[in-house]
C-alpha cells in the first residue's frame, strides 16, 4: 500500500483494487465458478455456482464479546465500574455496589485491551472521574470539578485511536455521561452535607441536650467539682437510669436537660431553668 484514495465499488473494479463486485452471497458464488486460483498443493478450479451456503452463527460467548467490546459499551461499564467502587468506600457496608463496579471494571478494562484505545485519553477519563469524585469532598469551589469535566471529555475524545468507522465515541453520548457524572457528583455531595449537618444520635454526644425525669428522693445541689465527686441523685434518660448531678435542688419527678457529661455522671439541670435562661436577652431588649 503506496497510496490511499476513496472510490466507489465500479471505480475500484475498473482499477483493479478489486476482483469483483457482487449483489449478495449468490452472485458472488456465480461470479467465483471456473476459476483458478493458485494454492500451496497446486492450481485449484472452484465450482461454487451449485455449493451449499452453510452459516455459522456465533455462539454466546462472541455475541457477549461483541456487546461489551462496543466503545460506548466499554465506556459505560468503566464509568459504573469508578462510581460502584466510589460509592461502596464511601458507604462501606452496602457491598453490592462495590460488586457491580468491580465487575464491570473489569469487563471495561478488558474490552478496551481488544479495541484500538490510547492508554492517553484513558488516562484522562480517570484522571476526570477522580477530579469530579474530589469535588464533592474538597472545597474547591468548583476548579476540580470543572477541571474533571474537561479531562473526561477530552480523554473520550482521544480514546479509539484508530480512523475506522463506528469505533469512534459519538459527541451525544460523551455529552451525556458528563451529564450523568456531574448530577451523580452532585447528589453524592448534597447527601453527605445534609448527613454532616444532622445533629448526633449516638455516643456521648447524642446525651447532650437529651431530656430526663429525675428519680428517687429528688437531687442534692453540689458545687461543680471534678469528674469524681459525689453524684447528687438519679434520673431516667433515654429509658436508661443514670447518676445525674446538678448545680440546683431538684425535686423528684421534675424533667432535667443534660448539659454535660463526665465519665459515668451527667451534669443536668432543670428544663425550666433552660427557658428562663433563654428568654432572658429578650427581655433585657424591651427593657433597654
Amino acid at each position: 500500500m503506496r497510496e490511499a484514495v476513496s472510490l466507489t465499488a465500479a471505480d475500484a473494479l475498473a482499477q483493479h483494487v478489486v476482483d469483483l463486485n457482487a449483489r449478495d452471497v449468490p452472485d458472488l458464488l456465480r461470479q467465483l465458478d471456473g476459476r483458478t486460483v493458485a494454492t500451496s498443493a497446486g492450481n485449484v478450479r472452484l465450482t461454487t455456482a451449485h455449493a451449499p451456503v452453510v452459516t455459522l452463527e456465533a455462539d454466546w460467548r462472541s455475541r457477549f464479546l461483541a456487546v461489551i467490546t462496543d466503545p460506548n459499551v466499554a465506556l459505560m461499564l468503566l464509568m459504573l465500574g469508578m462510581y460502584g467502587l466510589f460509592f461502596e468506600f464511601a458507604n462501606p457496608g452496602f457491598v453490592l455496589p462495590g460488586v457491580v463496579g468491580a465487575i464491570s471494571l473489569l469487563m471495561g478494562l478488558f474490552a478496551m485491551q481488544m479495541l484500538p484505545i490510547n492508554y492517553v485519553g484513558l488516562g484522562l477519563i480517570f484522571l476526570g472521574i477522580a477530579f469530579l469524585i474530589g469535588e464533592a469532598f474538597l472545597p474547591t469551589f468548583g476548579s476540580l470539578g470543572f477541571g474533571g469535566i474537561v479531562a473526561f471529555v477530552i480523554g473520550a475524545l482521544m480514546l479509539i485511536d484508530t480512523d475506522v468507522p463506528g469505533y469512534g465515541i459519538p459527541l451525544p453520548m460523551i455529552a451525556a455521561v458528563v451529564v450523568f457524572s456531574v448530577l451523580f457528583v452532585l447528589g453524592v455531595s448534597r447527601l453527605a452535607l445534609r448527613a454532616r449537618r444532622r445533629p448526633v444520635v449516638t455516643g456521648s454526644e447524642g446525651l447532650i441536650g437529651s431530656v430526663g425525669v429525675v428519680l428517687d428522693n429528688g437531687l442534692v445541689a453540689v458545687a461543680a467539682g471534678p469528674a469524681n465527686s459525689r453524684p447528687a441523685g438519679w434520673a431516667q434518660i433515654n429509658g436508661e437510669r443514670w447518676q445525674v448531678s446538678s448545680g440546683v435542688p431538684v425535686a423528684a419527678g421534675e424533667p432535667v436537660r443534660v448539659i454535660a457529661r463526665q465519665g459515668l455522671t451527667l451534669t443536668v439541670e432543670p428544663v425550666a431553668a433552660v427557658g428562663v435562661r433563654q428568654q432572658q436577652p429578650s427581655l433585657g431588649g424591651k427593657s433597654s
